[in-house]
């Protein structure tokens, strides 16, 4: 028996999915979640074979859940989303996702999913993955990176500074070297567009 944890913010649609993946003699639905942080800690109260995490879950994201999740557990980790970036695809193989597929996947197909990577196989969606080989890599530094992240969270260039522990100006400087590499004229704007690309 499969052993699942699911975790998407949308109740309708986990709770769909938790009926569908129920009717399947193989995997039973452990423990349900609706942020990151209850996926995490539900994860370390249940410890399933694999969690299934949706990608855009407020606080974090699915892909920090994942990351905290793999860190103490071996729990294999399915990543479904809306926005198939490729840059996203990376970020999730570099951080041990097993499995990466689009929310438009049939439940029929996830659970098929499921088993290859139970099994020890890895599961990635083949548009995405042919996409990604042809993106073009991200042109900022980690620390811009890290800037515009903080910037997409509401933060002040205050709050940003007490956050990394640098000065005002400092911050300024990296998030205005990040504007003029995405040719943007606002941090907002800048963080928008390393959002959409995948790279935050």
């Amino acid at each position: 028996m499969i052993r699942l944890l699911l975790a998407d913010d949308e109740e309708m649609l986990r709770g769909a999915l938790a009926a569908l993946l129920g009717l399947e003699g193989d995997i039973t639905v452990v423990a349900e979640a609706s942020t990151s942080t209850d996926a995490t800690r539900l994860a370390l109260e249940h410890r399933p074979d694999i969690a299934v995490l949706d990608l855009e879950m407020p606080p974090t994201d699915g892909l920090r859940a994942a990351e905290e999740i793999r860190a103490v557990l071996p729990t294999r980790i399915v990543l479904v989303t809306r926005h198939a970036r490729p840059a996203v695809l990376r970020r999730a193989l570099s951080a041990g996702v097993s499995g990466f597929v689009p929310k438009s996947t049939a439940a029929t197909r996830l659970a098929e999913i499921v088993r290859d990577v139970a099994a020890g196989r890895r599961y990635v969606d083949p548009e995405i993955a042919a996409s990604a080989l042809t993106e073009d890599a991200c042109p900022l530094t980690e620390r811009e990176l890290e800037m515009l992240r903080a910037s997409r969270a509401g933060a002040s260039i205050t709050e940003i500074a007490a956050h990394v522990h640098l000065a005002p100006g400092t911050v300024r400087n990296y998030l205005s070297a990040a504007m003029t590499k995405l040719g943007v004229s606002s941090r907002h704007a800048a963080a928008h567009r390393a959002w959409q690309e995948g790279w935050i």
